[in-house]
């Protein structure tokens, strides 16, 4: 039966063998023209609408069986063309190895014609097979008994086909054409179709013999154009559709129709034309295809056909309706499988399905590649299951058990999985049930995730945070961490409780009110507030904070406090408080300072002590000024000689010399005096002329003369005015102390004092205190070491001095250096000379 469209298939299938021939007969008879009368009979409007229904019915199955049946014919055509070019190319590759034979002289001319008397017997559709010398004469030639032939094959007489030549040349037959395209192209050449010797149509294909790269002649076989289609288009192909040969003028060579049926009315209707392959040049296969017969009315088995078919209308309505539903349901479900299944081959969880008896009976990829058994060997299978470790088997088999009975713990298990190459890995498994859809437990469904990783990893970290812990609890500083929005205290170290207990008062003693710089949180169950709203998290997370000390009365100690904001582990803003304890730091710096207080009055003591004969010679002057004043008096007062006017002034002149023994005594005192250094706004000219007069006293013992500057104008200094001038002293001292060693004229004992302001790219604005001397001048290893503690070129000296002026400078956030003097190569003196900075706030001038 014609092909009858998809969606009748299921219906006609339904029905009796009888009732199907008959439905095929009768749609066969039918065509669009007698479909067009049949809408134009019928007096009724429900005939016409009824025979419009099935004219539309029959309509539509003409058209799919049309195209069905062009399918059809484009497949047996194709298969037939198939047919035959598998035959050629077999035929060629039995010729080209016949030539190879010819050209190694593996054969002669009678085993040529024993070869071609078997290739011609085994293949029906070979003419003849000749063997041509390379002048195209025949060496040997054998032609097949079930062909008729009249007269030499190679004669003369000229062929039925034959190709032009070019103006002005020869015409050539077609078997010339092939021989001298096969020397020409040294590879098989098909010849066009032409009417043989015998009156039939056949083509040749000539295989050149190459005899060491020569040419030298070719093995034509010649074959029947009819042989080919008789013999190679498949029974059921020529009982379905006719064949047809054609050249490349379209003429008919060959047919599996008788020629009068392609003259008359039944001539085929549909066409569908393919070169043959190898042979080309225009050779053509055609396949016939024929419409259904054009009858559609011829008796009342019409009728018959007309109620069947409203009826067969009806059930394929339903059925194709049902069929639409049924595959839009089975696609819907192959989508959901094919969906679900790329699902579970892309997850990495291995997923296992077992019966209620322990049987595997499904795993997926994953599963596979993590155990590496394939799913053939694992399916089926029953405890013990290959990838058990042999070392585990009891462990296993009791947490099987226990799956099986339903005891599995929600959070899954740990167990040890052994792969294919006997290494293993740890995995975490967890158990489900598995439901059918009445509601019925089939089995399990098991899913594994491979933990060795997530499992080092986990170890690692708790490793990492117990040695982290162990460091922090080590640590001799108080840490803690406190949540800013709720005031919980979320960490503290051993030595914060330690000291302050667990209670995040001693967090809040330690960091201060005013340095949280936070708004107090809202009472609890108050949602609607959110104080921490608008905060610059990350900007107070990544910014740091200053170091400050902070006195615990409660312990008694000094703590070096650093803080800084941080998200906690769940990604509340806290504060992190490192406080180290500073007690011990604190009271050496408090000793330090007192000690350097101590030394600063030994200094001027012993600055003093040295310059004690000094002193009392500047004493003995006006005591002595006072003695002679009062012996004098007293002798002229028991002489009666005086008069009250000259008794004044000899009593004015004793108060006057006893007044400068005051001041001596009264500069001393308040040099030596011990007190607590005091910075207070001074000027440079008060300071230099007290640090003088005190000087004067060693320096005219000495006989040194001092020459004195002092800039106008100078802001005032923020110092300690004593230790200032004891620095001033100390320098004057040195410089008096070098020039009387070195026994130099009185020319040249002089001191230079000079006191300017400056400007530096490093310290800015200072005012410079220079003192410059006319001595020998320093060595340079002492220069590298003068400031050292106990260091002194002095005999008697105890080398404090000058580290001590270098401790006040410095401390007074100065600088001191010291530099001698040349003339050309000479020393002729040294400069110490210090810097003080500049008081920025206004203060008078001087």
């Amino acid at each position: 039966m014609p092909a009858v469209p998809r969606e009748f298939r299921t219906s006609t299938h339904e029905l009796p063998p009888r009732s199907r021939r008959l439905f095929g007969k009768w749609w066969r008879r039918q065509s669009p023209a007698r479909q067009d009368r049949f809408a134009t009979l019928g007096p009724l409007v429900s005939v016409l609408l009824f025979l419009a229904a099935i004219i539309s019915a029959f309509w539509y199955l003409r058209s799919e069986e049309l195209e069905r049946e062009q399918e059809s014919v484009k497949r047996d055509t194709e298969v037939t063309q198939q047919q035959i070019r598998l035959r050629l190319i077999e035929n060629q590759e039995q010729l080209v190895r016949i030539a190879r034979e010819i050209t190694t002289r593996a054969v002669d001319q009678d085993e040529f014609l024993g070869q071609a008397t078997t290739f011609a017997r085994e293949r029906p559709e070979v003419v003849s097979l000749t063997w041509l010398a390379v002048n195209r004469t025949p060496a040997a030639s054998y032609l097949s008994p079930s062909h008729t032939f009249n007269g030499s094959r190679y004669s003369d007489a000229p062929a039925a086909s034959v190709t032009p030549a070019p103006a002005g040349g020869v015409t050539k037959s077609e078997p010339e054409w092939a021989f001298e395209a096969a020397r020409d192209l040294r590879q098989p050449v098909y010849s066009r179709t032409y009417t043989g010797g015998n009156g039939q149509h056949v083509f040749q294909v000539q295989v050149p013999l190459i005899d060491r790269s020569a040419f030298a002649g070719t093995v034509v076989a010649e074959y029947s154009v009819e042989a080919l289609l008789r013999y190679f288009v498949p029974t059921e192909v020529a009982n379905r559709h006719g064949m047809t040969l054609l050249d490349a003028n379209d003429r008919v060579l060959a047919s599996t129709t008788s020629r009068g049926m392609l003259k008359n009315a039944d001539r085929p209707s549909i066409f569908h034309n393919i070169p043959v392959a190898p042979v080309g040049n225009g050779l053509i296969l055609r396949g016939l295809g024929y419409r259904t017969s054009i009858g559609l009315i011829s008796n009342t088995l019409f009728w018959m056909v007309a109620a069947l078919s409203a009826l067969t209308i009806w059930m394929l309505f339903g059925t194709w309706r049902h069929m639409r539903r049924r595959l839009q349901v089975q696609s819907a479900l192959v989508a959901e499988t094919n969906f679900r299944r790329a699902m579970e081959n892309s997850m990495l969880t291995g997923m296992r399905a077992m019966d209620l008896e322990g049987r595997i009976t499904y795993v997926n990829a994953a599963y596979c590649s993590m155990t590496g058994f394939s799913e053939a060997e694992l399916i089926g299978k029953l405890p013990p299951f290959p990838h058990w470790p042999p070392d585990r088997m009891e462990e296993n088999r009791r947490l099987f058990e226990q799956e099986l009975q339903g005891r599995s713990p929600a959070g899954g298990i740990e167990v040890k999985v052994m792969r294919k190459d006997r290494t293993t890995f740890d995995a975490r498994m967890y158990v489900s049930p598995l439901i059918d859809a009445k509601g019925n437990q089939t089995g399990w469904m098991t899913s594994m995730t491979n933990i060795t990783e997530a499992k080092r990893i986990r170890d690692q970290l708790s490793a990492s945070h117990e040695r982290f812990t162990t460091v922090l609890e080590g640590l001799e500083a108080a840490v803690s961490v406190l949540s800013v929005e709720q005031s919980e205290l979320l960490f503290a170290n051993r030595s914060y409780r330690l000291w302050f207990g667990a209670d995040a008062r001693g967090h809040a003693l330690l960091a201060g009110e005013r340095d949280t710089g936070l708004p107090p949180s809202p009472p609890d169950g108050d949602d609607s507030v959110d104080n921490l709203g608008g905060l610059p998290t990350q900007e107070l997370t990544e910014a740091g904070s200053d170091p400050r000390e902070v006195y615990a009365e409660s312990l008694d100690k000094w703590f070096d406090v650093r803080a800084r904001y941080l998200q906690w582990t769940d990604g509340r803003l806290a504060q992190m408080l490192i406080a180290t304890d500073i007690t011990a730091r604190r009271r050496a710096e408090e000793q330090a300072a007192q000690q350097a207080e101590k030394a600063q009055v030994t200094s001027r003591l012993v600055t003093m002590g040295e310059m004690a004969s000094s002193v009392a010679h500047e004493l003995n002057q006006p005591l002595a000024a006072i003695s002679n004043y009062c012996n004098g008096t007293i002798s002229r007062v028991k002489a009666g000689s005086i008069e009250t006017p000259d008794l004044l002034a000899v009593l004015e002149k004793t108060s006057k010399q006893a007044q400068r023994a005051g001041q001596i005594i009264h500069r001393i005192r308040a040099f030596v005096k011990r007190s607590e250094p005091q910075r207070q706004p001074s000027q440079a000219r008060d300071i230099v002329e007290d640090a003088v007069e005190l000087a004067m006293i060693e320096l005219r013992r000495r006989n040194v003369a001092i020459h004195t500057y002092v800039a106008q104008r100078l802001p005032a200094l923020m110092v300690d005015p004593i230790l200032i001038e004891q620095v001033l002293l100390n320098l004057l001292k040195n410089a008096a102390d070098a020039i009387d060693n070195a026994k130099l004229p009185p020319s040249r004992r002089n001191i230079e004092l000079r006191v300017i302001p400056r400007h530096t790219p490093e310290e800015g604005g200072v005012i410079e205190f220079s003192v410059t001397d006319s001595g020998p001048g320093l060595k340079e290893e002492v220069l590298g070491r003068m400031y050292e503690a106990f260091f002194s070129t002095k005999s008697d000296g105890l080398g404090i001095g000058l580290s001590l002026c270098r401790s006040i400078v410095e401390s007074h956030r100065g600088r001191i250096r010291a530099e001698n003097l040349y003339n050309g190569h000479s020393v002729v003196g040294c400069r110490f000379s210090f810097t003080l900075p500049v008081e920025t706030s206004p203060s008078a001038n001087h």
